[in-house]
Parts: structure tokens; C-alpha cells; sequence
């Protein structure tokens, strides 16, 4: 089972955790607010009032045997300066820090946080292409200058082979998942479809009508492809 920390417990903490536990992991949750604790007590492993700059304290709660550490105190850089640097110092290399501003992104780079998340300005994107298309399910911008795009299959590609595609070779893309149809019968008799996600597509898997495709690859060439099929997604 996958293990998180989430430090820092207002609206986008609070959402990371919860839903980081309802898929099913392990999660530490840490504020130094009471009240915050409380609230969510019950939806997460383990909540803890505590100071994030208590490196004695990480300790004992072993933060340092987690998978990742979700950082999200965006509106105190002091704080979450001083944070990163005793969770590097007690043996954190996966730190995913929020931030508010660009100072304090750099700030966080400069230390070798390579995992910066920009909330407002993600949801902004991710909002803009949307409106643009409705069959751009979501777009991701990475902190290492890479996205991850969500899409409805594009019409000309429907019927090909991830081989046919070629897009690592063509575009610079990759494809990282595809979800398919898949009906269903319940024990009710009721017929229904769920999304079948093929997490390792291979060259001879066949994109079919309906699909939704995940891709990643470098910024311009993930804008280059959303521009191309525009109007067939």
C-alpha cells in the first residue's frame, strides 16, 4: 500500500489527503491547527497536530518511511522553506511542494524541490482548454516542463495501433494509459459500462471509437497536438 504525508490542512491539503485515502492509500495527515485535525479525523489513517518544523517530532511519526510528501503551505514560505529542509534532512527525496508564488517556487527549486505545484494557475489551464474543447477531459502542467493531457480519441485515429500512431517517433509524445468501454452485467441484470484503464499500452493495442487517451510529453509538443486535432476531438 502506497504511504502519504500531507502537510498542511486548508482547502487543497485537506482535498489531497482525502482522496489520496479514499483510492486507498496510507495517509499521515499534519496541521498545526487543531481545528483543522478535527475536521479531518475519520478520513485519513492518521491526523496529527503538529509543528512541520519539529524535525524530532517528523521523526517519530516516521514521515521519513513514506512513498511521497505532499507540502502545502503555499501562503508561508518561511514555513515551508524551513519544512523542506528537515524533510530532505531526515531522508525525503519525493516532495511535492505547493506554492503561491514564483518567488517561492524558485525559492523551493533552488533547494532541489523538483515537484512544484502552482494550484491557481493549473486550474486556470486546465479550465481554458477545456472551454476550448469539451473532449480535453484534463491537462496537467508538470514542474519538469512536461504535461499530461487527457483527451477523447481524435477521429483519425480511431481503428490504428499505437505502432500506426507512432507519436513517440512523430510527435514526442507518449501514451501512458487508455481508458475503453466495457459493459457490464450486474447481478440485478442491469447493463452498464465502467472504464476498462490499460495502464502499459503496447504498439499492437487498437484505439477505438470512444476511447480516452493519456499522453505526456514536453510542454510545446502537448499544445502542438492539442492545436492539430482541435477539430476532431
Amino acid at each position: 500500500m502506497a504511504k502519504f504525508a500531507v502537510i498542511g490542512l486548508g482547502k487543497f491539503g485537506f482535498n489531497v489527503a482525502t482522496t489520496l485515502y479514499e483510492k486507498g492509500a496510507e495517509v499521515i495527515a499534519i496541521d498545526n491547527n487543531q481545528k483543522l485535525v478535527d475536521e479531518i479525523s475519520g478520513r485519513v489513517s492518521v491526523a496529527i497536530k503538529l509543528n512541520s518544523t519539529d524535525e524530532k517530532a517528523l521523526k517519530q511519526n516516521h514521515i521519513q518511511d513514506t512513498d511521497a510528501v505532499i507540502l502545502a503551505i503555499g501562503n508561508n514560505i518561511e514555513v515551508s522553506v524551513l519544512t523542506s529542509v528537515i524533510l530532505k534532512k531526515i531522508g525525503v527525496n519525493n516532495i511535492h511542494a505547493k506554492v503561491d508564488s514564483k518567488i517561492h517556487g524558485r525559492i523551493l527549486e533552488l533547494m532541489g524541490i523538483q515537484n512544484i505545484i502552482f494550484p491557481e494557475e493549473q486550474i486556470g489551464k486546465q479550465l481554458a482548454n477545456t472551454l476550448i474543447s469539451n473532449s480535453i477531459l484534463e491537462y496537467i502542467d508538470l514542474s519538469s516542463g512536461h504535461s499530461i493531457l487527457e483527451i477523447v480519441v481524435p477521429k483519425s485515429w480511431i481503428g490504428k495501433t499505437l505502432q500506426d500512431l507512432a507519436l513517440p517517433t512523430k510527435k514526442k509524445i507518449n501514451i501512458i494509459a487508455i481508458k475503453h468501454d466495457q459493459h457490464k452485467i450486474t447481478e440485478d441484470g442491469e447493463n452498464i459500462i465502467e472504464k476498462n484503464v490499460n495502464e502499459m499500452p503496447g504498439a499492437n493495442d487498437v484505439v477505438e471509437d470512444g476511447d480516452i487517451i493519456v499522453l505526456i510529453g514536453q510542454k510545446g509538443k502537448i499544445n502542438d497536438l492539442i492545436q492539430e486535432t482541435l477539430e476532431e476531438i
